[in-house]
């Protein structure tokens, strides 16, 4: 053997993966299935903690419903990926490194960025001292401790996106005892075709939940609520749902973001300022044929997993190929036994195919249990989690 075959055979390609959602997750199991034993490359995936958050699920937590607590080393489990426990405190681009817990460095050769959004507390007074948020489990948890000591009064939760809408419905549904209001900008389910909507807002009505659309919170209280214009509404406790906030350490570590925080990425999902970095999940803007994708499980996954592949190919010496995906569904789980889900085209605007009640339920429970099955098959067969709607013609991006 050469010397140069020597020193090439002694040289590790380090991956580093920061964050362990939906999309991190995905690609550690994808690329470390994908790499063999004796490739050199070395998987290391970094969270803050070892209980794999189920997102998902989360409004169900916060009412009281006790989840499997599921383990990121145990999903890891014979892929070869190592785990690292510990925050990211700071990534130095220009270095190549990633402090842990201020303490610890990490040297990467290629580095995939996913800490994603948490809810946005910072924007409105008060939110961060008096309301609670969805952003981890323990969150849920300690609302749902709140809710199970207040025996009566008002629950506010402000914000009527998908997350708010679940997360009003179940409190009213385990908690009868309870007044639920849902204060938002816009409509419950403004996005879905008319009768999906419809049915949405008469399951809420159904369940007790007083709806507010068009109103704006300005601040929060340990009372109340203010809302722009002057009007006020009582609270026992608040629930904020209401806009995403991203970490800041993309924009620290000097990599190109957009307004939000987003990662801005080429086609590929490599960050267009710094190309050995690859963005996936909710910290990364994904420019597709219909614009910027938003952060969802069904996208996020996708993302994750072609930046392995995309990592694999480098590794070859081919060259990445561009990330194609197309929308397909919108579930929202309205209390345990209805829902509605709305199918789409693949830019995420509704079809007129649609489903409710039990059926749609259950059709959202497969969906929300859909990783792990997902994530076992990619550790015997990594070929099958490459498999998702690319959108066709919504999904090309047309040079100007």
């Amino acid at each position: 053997m050469s010397a140069q075959h020597e020193a090439g055979a002694a040289t590790t390609h380090r991956v580093v993966i920061l964050g362990a959602g939906y999309a991190g997750l995905s690609a550690a199991i994808q690329l470390a299935s994908r790499v063999k034993r004796g490739e050199n490359v070395r998987v290391t995936l970094v969270n803050a903690q070892e209980r794999f958050t189920e997102r998902l699920r989360l409004h169900m937590s916060a009412t009281g419903q006790r989840l499997a607590e599921l383990n990121i080393p145990d999903l890891l489990e014979g892929t070869g990926a190592h785990f690292e426990r510990g925050w990211v405190t700071a990534v130095d681009a220009d270095a190549k490194t990633v402090r842990i817990d201020d303490e610890r460095v990490l040297s990467y050769d290629t580095l995939v960025y996913a800490l994603g959004g948490v809810a946005d507390t910072a924007a409105v007074p008060g939110v961060e001292d008096y309301a609670y948020t969805l952003n981890s489990a323990q969150d849920a948890e300690v609302l749902a401790d709140r809710l199970s000591r207040l025996g009566s009064g008002t629950v506010v939760v402000v914000g009527s996106g998908l997350t708010g809408v679940e997360s009003a419905a179940e409190i009213a549904e385990r908690h009868p005892e309870l007044n639920v209001v849902l204060l938002g900008r816009d409509e419950p389910g403004a996005a879905m075709n008319p009768k999906a909507r419809a049915y949405l807002r008469s399951a809420l009505d159904r369940l007790g939940v007083t709806v507010r659309s068009g109103v704006e919170v300005v601040k929060v209280l340990p009372d109340m609520v203010e809302l722009a214009g002057g009007e006020s509404v009582a609270a026992d406790a608040v629930l904020w749902t209401s806009g995403t906030r991203m970490s800041p350490l993309a924009a620290a570590a000097g990599l190109t973001v957009d307004e939000r925080g987003r990662v801005v990425t080429d086609a590929t999902l490599r960050s267009v300022s710094h190309p050995e970095v690859y963005a996936v999940g909710d910290a990364a803007a994904i420019r597709q044929g219909y614009g910027v994708m938003h952060g969802t499980c069904q996208g996020g996954m996708p993302t994750g997993v072609h930046a392995a592949v995309s990592i694999v190919r480098e590794l070859k010496g081919k060259r990445p190929k561009p990330f194609r995906f197309g929308y397909y569904h919108t579930p929202v789980s309205l209390g345990r036994h209805d829902a509605v889900v709305q199918f789409t085209h693949p830019d995420d605007s509704p079809r007129r195919l649609y489903l409710t009640g039990r059926m749609a339920a259950r059709y959202k429970e497969t969906v929300t249990a859909s990783p792990w099955p997902t994530w076992g098959r990619m550790k015997k067969m990594p070929a099958s989690g490459a498999f998702w709607p690319r959108g066709g013609r919504f999904t090309r991006v047309r040079e100007a």
